[in-house]
């Protein structure tokens, strides 16, 4: 019995992988990991800050300069409800910045 349990959950893990389910970034991995340096606040706490302003499944995420803010900013793509919103997460002082509509150009 437990044998087929662990076999059967080995080949669902398998139909998701094979079936191009979209998974969250890994919280390590981002565009402008070269500007983590400079930040103050950590990308788990930005991801957890992004998701309170809108709670959904990040889909893309980057560290990039931008204007607004200080200047330094994570920058969320959350898929909720069947959309795409851009959310901004400073990373100096940790306020959201932006929680919009992805447009028709997304960045």
């Amino acid at each position: 019995m437990r044998k087929t349990v662990m076999t059967m959950a080995v080949a669902a893990a398998a139909v998701l992988v094979a079936g191009g389910a979209e998974a969250a970034p890994p919280h390590g991995h981002m565009a402008g990991a070269e500007l983590m340096p400079m930040a103050k606040v950590s990308l788990a706490a930005a991801r957890a800050t992004a998701l309170k302003a809108r709670p959904g499944t990040i889909t893309d995420q980057e560290l990039e300069k931008e204007a607004g803010g200080s200047g330094l900013r994570y920058s969320f793509d959350v898929t909720s409800r069947g959309r795409t919103f851009e959310v901004g997460v400073d990373a100096r002082t940790g306020a959201v910045l932006e929680n919009r509509a992805e447009g028709p150009n997304p960045d």
